[in-house]
């Protein structure tokens, strides 16, 4: 009977399983690597669930004395007034105001960078801008809120613009927040665009088309659903931003009807609130975790949206 000899290995019988020559024994390394994956992932769970739950007990006691109606849809807030109203329209308003000026702010000047960084830069520039980009991703967002307060609004709105602002606004807590979350898009947009394939961008250029076309009609749809994600993260990052606002915004819950006047975001009445003298388990300590709960329920909204569109754009290669 013949026999089939691989090159470089030993003899085949016909007929007969071949031996695998990959080693069988357990790889006590890699069970391991698992196990402590799998229970990093079951903590994140635990931890999220139990956020939740201690955002959900005194919310039940707050919406017992207080309707869900006139929580969501009231424009008065005033926890602490004689007269209590709890409508937190106010905030929201605020809120609304600070993160659109951020978003205007921050998604041309990230998406920007993203497309040097991805299509024009040269390697070695790369190499260097890119950190120190990524560099505003580590300032403490207080030196952010004192750069606001004290060149933004003082600075540059009241002298320099001439612009008709008290101490404080929503525009100067909403352009320095824009900056602030920059780097968040600029860094995911560009590792997007960069995770294209060259092929690509090749076979753009061999139709005819310049360095900008190829961007914006190849690379750009290309790495949408990145981009995308990119920009939910900046909202989510914008929204749940706390000292900027704090500190620059305002402390006055009022309905904010333009850029220039100052108003109380729902994170700022959080840290205002947290450092006042609220007896414990009372209808005024309770609004914090309303007021928290439903800043938690937006930003899992905007997590939920985010996943619809990275699926629904993603592009596999």
């Amino acid at each position: 009977m013949s026999t089939l000899t691989p090159v470089g290995g030993p003899a085949i019988q016909p007929g007969r399983p071949a031996v695998s020559l990959m080693s069988t024994r357990p790889r006590h390394g890699e069970t391991l690597v698992r196990l402590v994956l799998r229970a990093a992932a079951i903590l994140t769970i635990l931890i999220t669930i139990g956020i939740l739950v201690a955002l959900l007990v005194p919310s039940i006691e707050f919406f017992r004395t207080v309707s869900v109606a006139d929580f969501l849809f009231g424009d008065r807030w005033a926890p602490r007034f004689a007269d209590a109203s709890f409508g937190v329209l106010p905030l929201i308003s605020a809120t609304l105001w600070t993160s659109g000026i951020a978003l205007l702010v921050a998604i041309p000047l990230g998406l920007g960078a993203a497309i040097f960084l991805s299509e024009y830069a040269l390697p070695g520039v790369r190499k260097v801008l890119k950190p120190i980009l990524e560099i505003l991703a580590g300032i403490p967002t207080v030196v952010f809120g004192l750069f606001a307060l004290q060149f933004v609004q003082a600075t540059v709105l009241r002298e320099w613009f001439a612009l008709d602002t008290g101490a404080f606004s929503v525009l100067a807590a909403g352009l320095v927040m824009g900056v602030m979350i920059v780097p968040t898009i600029a860094s995911i947009s560009e590792d997007a665009m960069s995770a294209v394939p060259l092929g690509m961008r090749q076979g753009s250029a061999a139709l005819g088309a310049n360095r900008m076309q190829t961007t914006v009609r190849v690379v750009f749809p290309a790495a949408l659903s990145g981009i995308i994600a990119a920009i939910v993260l900046g909202v989510s990052r914008a929204v749940g931003e706390t000292m900027i606002v704090a500190i620059a915004a305002g402390g006055q819950a009022r309905m904010v009807t333009g850029p220039l006047e100052q108003g109380q975001t729902m994170t700022g009445f959080i840290a205002n609130a947290a450092l006042g003298d609220s007896r414990v388990g009372s209808l005024e300590y309770d609004t914090l975790f309303a007021v928290g709960l439903l800043l938690f329920l937006v930003t899992l909204l905007f997590n939920f949206i985010s996943i619809r569109f990275v699926r629904r754009f993603r592009e596999i290669y």
